[in-house]
């Protein structure tokens, strides 16, 4: 009994998804091979850790930017909210 076109289609889209995935896992393996785990030193780590720190300060003065210097430790969002109070 031959097969509709239907069936034939449906049939290739599946192999298709499996070759997908075949792949996938291949790349998955291959990345791991490639960085084994424990591979950062602990001096780049600490590299890593100083970057990430500045990178926080330097975001951090941005939302500093329009706040009035009296009260610098309360949140922009309280601090707008006063003056709408007032």
């Amino acid at each position: 009994m031959p097969r509709g076109r239907s069936t034939f289609t449906k049939r290739q889209k599946e192999q298709t998804r499996q070759q997908k995935q075949r792949d996938k896992t291949e790349r998955r393996n291959q990345r791991k091979q490639e960085k084994p785990e424990g591979s950062m030193g602990e001096t780049d780590e600490m590299d890593e850790m100083r970057e990430l720190r500045e990178l926080a300060e330097a975001q951090a003065a941005l939302f500093r930017v329009g706040l009035d210097e009296s009260a610098p430790d309360e949140p922009f969002l309280l601090q707008g909210n006063k003056q709408k109070d007032q």
